[in-house]
């Protein structure tokens, strides 16, 4: 079976949208300072797509009429920064603040994961 065209603009489509957006666009590069500390961006991403097309080759006086078209559209927003200094990581939102518990619960784990390691270094000394 001969492949469709509709295929290759299919493919096409989604190989420019795989280009668009990776995990560098979500987690970004590091960035460190020239005081050791090391910054890393975080994004939200939400991204769509459409396309449609038209096959009129069926009727007999026209020959081989195709029609197709295709869209997408990317926003990315960055929502936080990890910020790594002295071993300890520390979530800084740029994001409205949580409205939920459960988001407020996300934003608490780098807080209470330091709070856990200053009691363990505690109760070995």
């Amino acid at each position: 079976m001969d492949k469709h065209p509709i295929g290759d603009f299919m493919e096409t489509t989604m190989q420019k949208l795989r280009e668009m957006i990776d995990v560098n666009t979500i987690i970004g590069n590091p960035v460190t300072t020239t005081d050791g500390i090391t910054i890393i961006p975080v994004s939200k991403t939400s991204f769509g797509f459409a396309t449609g097309g038209a096959d009129m080759a069926k009727q007999p006086d026209k020959s081989g009429n195709l029609g197709y078209g295709g869209g997408a559209g990317v926003t990315i927003s960055p929502v936080a920064f990890l910020v790594v200094k002295d071993g300890s990581v520390k979530l800084i939102n740029v994001a409205p603040p949580a409205v939920t518990t459960v988001d407020r619960m996300v934003e608490m784990v780098p807080e209470v994961m330091d709070k856990i390691a200053e009691f363990r270094n505690k109760d070995k000394e």
